[in-house]
């Protein structure tokens, strides 16, 4: 029986995963820092290992009977003073080479979206640099590109909520964000594929101002769009890289870049941003 090992399976993607997993009816293991961060998701199917990946003493044999593993491990926010050489890079490489001396078939990894026109920033250039490993080592492998994440997007919530979105720039950068449910699928059809590398986003590609109307939209505000200069998120940008710390920098660097170019991707899903942002405002 194909056995799936889903290391971050306690984050937003690896929960998600881990119930595609479960609707398809394939066993998994879900490798964890602690029990608790899995909020209580435990499906019948699946195993809960705890380990550390940036330890690999603690990873010996996690891999023996696994077919695939699928790592969704990265740093999004940065916690415990661990750099993005630490996660993106090592940890990964842990488990790639627990994966290769288990004979496990096929990795599966997901990456970012524009990796290589990013590669100028520390944390994409960790994942690259993993990337490139996996690409070199002789095992099956596909590397998924994702676009952004709905769940990203809600930070537009609370400024939509005072009826006024500040964005940089122009605002017609074009991006197809997906829902974490549709990412989880392309993930777990990719266990099955040939694809070496899956860009993928939702079903809509928007323009950041319509991304923000709907945010606006959500909340039952009247569109009201401000404009900041591009020459400030420069200025910013600048700013963040010369004088902050690595651990607030990384994510920062990464937003005020990310937000300047298009990132169009392959459409996928059937969630639509609209809806989700519905959601978000009822729960709240």
């Amino acid at each position: 029986m194909t056995k799936i090992l889903v290391a971050g399976a306690s984050g937003y993607l690896g929960k998600h995963i881990l119930e595609e997993l479960e609707n398809w009816g394939i066993s998994s293991i879900a490798l964890v820092r602690s029990v608790q961060k899995l909020d209580g998701i435990r499906p019948e199917t699946t195993e809960v290992v705890e380990a550390e990946v940036t330890k690999p003493e603690t990873l010996r044999g996690i891999c023996e009977g696994v077919d695939v593993v699928i790592s969704t491990v990265g740093i999004t926010r940065q916690q415990d003073g661990l750099t993005y050489n630490e996660v993106d890079f090592q940890a990964n490489m842990n488990l790639l080479t627990e994966a290769k001396s288990a004979g496990v078939r096929k990795f599966i990894y997901i990456s970012v979206i524009n990796g290589k026109r990013m590669r100028h920033l520390k944390m994409v250039d960790a994942k690259e640099r993993f990337a490139d490993e996996l690409v070199a080592s002789g095992l099956e492998y596909t590397i998924i590109r994702p676009n952004g994440f709905y769940s990203d997007l809600k930070e537009l919530l609370p400024m939509a909520k005072n009826g006024k979105v500040y964005l940089f720039g122009h605002g017609e950068y074009k991006l197809n964000p997906i829902h974490g449910a549709d990412l989880a699928e392309v993930c777990v059809r990719a266990i099955a594929q040939k694809e070496r590398e899956i860009i993928v986003g939702g079903p809509d590609i928007l323009t950041q101002n319509e991304i923000v109307e709907l945010a606006l939209r959500a909340c039952n505000k009247p569109i009201n769009i401000g404009h900041v200069p591009d020459w400030i998120r420069v200025l910013i940008l600048k700013v963040v890289q010369r004088l902050l710390p690595g651990h607030y920098a990384g994510p920062l660097e990464f937003f005020l870049t990310f937000i300047a170019m298009d990132h169009i991707a392959t459409r996928y899903g059937t969630r639509r941003l609209q809806d989700f942002f519905n959601e978000e405002v009822h729960k709240h």
